[in-house]
């Protein structure tokens, strides 16, 4: 452990890419833990070791009963702020965190993912480029269950409406971070009501207010293990995010430009029959047809963030 701090000491003296150090901005990192003594340590050293010199990393502790407070107490001293609190569910505890949290960028990290090397650097420095820009996540990607980096998926693009028609639902939480201006408007807060819905609930208020931009780097990665509760039954995630977005839907009916597409795609998903052929044939050429919706992608090029379309 001491070795990582020291390290990401002296990462702090080094440069970066992406612009002046003292332009970065404050990012707000939340890590809410239950139970996640196997992993934690891991996903500690990937916070520590990025150097950022302007990161407020705030874990909060929802109850465990394992070894989880003693490893948290070990690296205390490098965390900016511990919670410890009785188990309250994943969300309430990333809401206390959220509280707690003063940075201009948010986002959070659970406890058996990681962040890539230098991950926040590409968060701190696309905020930095991109003023207009308030949420950004990177090319998806998965560490197997040893924390061996074994998935860099394609790069994809990300519209409100194709999100709500069931295309591009997989938005990767974990290379995911907007705005504290966006959070507010957005309600300021996580839903409770669901077990692990709650980041999809999120991104589609979200999108209500703001464009989501794709940056062509690694930020951070989902570790695939047995015990995460996302995959552990994918039917009854799909079912609750169908319903969290029908509900949106319902709310958008008389908004205007939205009207003719809530008529269209209202009857495709709740006739059985048109729903199928919709999912096999209208859903996959949401994925790849290009349009005016998806927003320019953001690149590295000679030494700067850039867009292209």
């Amino acid at each position: 452990m001491t070795t990582i701090a020291e390290d990401a000491v002296k990462n702090q003296a080094q440069s970066h890419p992406g612009g002046d150090r003292n332009s970065l901005p404050r990012i707000s990192l939340v890590t809410a833990v239950y139970n996640g003594e196997r992993f934690l340590e891991d996903t500690f050293r990937s916070v520590f070791s990025q150097g950022y010199p302007n990161l407020e990393y705030i874990v909060v502790n929802d109850g465990s009963t394992d070894g989880t407070l003693e490893i948290i107490r070990e690296y205390g001293q490098y965390i900016t702020h511990v919670i410890d609190q009785p188990n309250q569910g994943l969300y309430s505890a990333l809401n206390v965190g959220f509280a707690k949290s003063t940075g201009e960028i948010i986002g959070w990290l659970n406890c058996s993912d990681m962040l890539h090397t230098r991950g926040l650097f590409v968060v701190g420095s696309v905020f930095a480029a991109f003023p207009s820009v308030e949420w950004i996540t990177g090319r998806p990607t998965g560490f197997n269950e040893s924390g061996m980096p074994y998935i860099v998926g394609q790069l994809p693009h990300w519209s409100r409406l194709r999100f709500l028609a069931g295309a591009c639902r997989h938005i990767q939480q974990e290379s995911t971070y907007w705005r504290r201006g966006l959070w507010e408007r957005a309600g300021g807060t996580m839903s409770t009501e669901y077990c692990v819905e709650g980041d999809f609930e999120l991104w589609v208020r979200f999108f209500r207010h703001a464009r989501l931009y794709t940056v062509d780097a690694l930020i951070a990665g989902w570790r695939n293990h047995a015990d995460s509760l996302s995959h552990s039954n994918m039917k009854r995630y799909d079912g609750n995010c169908d319903a969290i977005i029908d509900r949106e839907l319902a709310s958008m009916r008389d908004s205007g430009e939205s009207v003719l597409f809530c008529k269209v795609i209202d009857p495709l998903k709740r006739t059985r029959f048109l729903r199928g052929i919709w999912s096999r044939l209208g859903i996959r050429a949401l994925y790849k047809w290009p349009a005016s919706d998806w927003p320019p992608v953001i690149e590295y090029r000679q030494n700067h963030w850039k867009m292209r379309p």
